[in-house]
């Protein structure tokens, strides 16, 4: 099992430090699934850029210009490998779509780290070094747990489970997560009747607002809805334009953006799961420094499953709005 102290020891020493060596020309590109418009996104560039400045390297994050397009990153990915940068971080959303340009990066000599979304069998299933990033379906279970201490005592638990992006393996993972939770809270409360359905919810907030809206509008005794990104703002939004009291149907989801911190504060949203993006941008760039400069071999970095509650919202939303958490 690969140790990272070695890894954050030396990482925590370049941040704190007065100055840092430079990284020797060092060339770093980031390829990922999601838009410039994704909030999410912003903060890990912002650790991204930080980090890329901590070690004087040169840097390119590239987004895709459709939200979650698999061909637009592998096209992005192509393109940026024509250029021989020295490592190039990654999300990998599919199981199979970056195989082979991944294997054709590490033949070349390039540095090949997964951030933020890792193949599902890990090292076994894709040619990536590392992965620096959040266990899905770890998360989506302690999403799970976390919501269900506010499930009603008594009477039936009807709850629906959105996938944000069906066949994404962060999304799913996610999904199975609370799912898994659902099965085993069932088995323990066998004297309530415990179900659950899954829906494509969307990755735009208009979207999974009218989506999961016309659920909700047909199963008006729905207990609560988990979503697998931050989008169960928008079902906030709509709970709270049709006049819907906050915590009616209990709202859980992933990520610390304002627009869904906003909604914890008025009560909507009841736990949100933290996987802390800048953290995501930031070390993947210490270890390609660290590779270049001393050799390291990348290692493996959970960034964390924290569950946020209502009464942390307010001292998390200015570190948000900063793009630090």
């Amino acid at each position: 099992m690969k140790r990272l102290t070695a890894t954050l020891l030396l990482a925590t020493t370049l941040f704190a430090g007065p100055s840092v060596a430079s990284a020797d020309g060092l060339n770093i590109v980031f390829t990922h699934h999601s838009s410039a418009s994704n909030t999410f996104w912003q903060a890990v560039k912002k650790g991204f850029d930080d980090a890329c400045g901590k070690v004087e390297a040169k840097c390119n994050m590239i987004f895709t210009q459709t939200e979650g397009s698999v061909d637009q990153q592998l096209a992005n990915m192509r393109a940026a490998l024509a250029a021989k940068p020295d490592a190039l971080l990654t999300s990998i959303v599919d199981n199979k779509a970056f195989d082979d340009v991944i294997k054709e990066a590490r033949d070349a000599g390039v540095l090949v780290i997964a951030v933020n979304v890792d193949d599902t069998e890990g090292a076994k299933g894709n040619a990536r070094q590392a992965f620096i990033g959040q266990g899905f379906k770890p998360a989506g279970y302690s999403l799970g747990k976390a919501i269900s201490e506010s499930f009603p005592k008594d009477g039936p638990i009807k709850v629906l489970v959105g996938i944000s992006a069906p066949g994404q393996n962060w999304s799913e993972s996610r999904g199975a997560g609370v799912m898994q939770f659902l099965e085993e809270y069932k088995a323990a409360h066998p004297d309530r009747q415990v179900s659950w359905e899954r829906i494509d919810s969307g990755t735009d907030l208009a979207v999974t607002s009218d989506r999961v809206g016309a659920y909700l509008n047909a199963h008006p005794d729905t207990t609560a809805y988990f979503d697998t990104g931050f989008w169960c703002a928008g079902v906030a939004r709509s709970l709270q334009d049709r006049g819907v009291a906050p915590g009616k149907v209990l709202l859980g989801g992933f990520d610390l953006v304002p627009e869904v911190l906003q909604q914890m504060q008025k009560g909507y949203v009841q736990a949100l799961v933290d996987q802390q993006p800048y953290m995501q941008g930031f070390m993947p760039v210490m270890e390609a420094y660290l590779n270049k400069k001393v050799g390291l071999a990348p290692s493996d970095i959970d960034t964390g499953q924290g569950i946020v509650r209502p009464d942390q919202a307010d001292a998390i939303m200015t570190l948000s709005a900063q793009g630090l958490r």
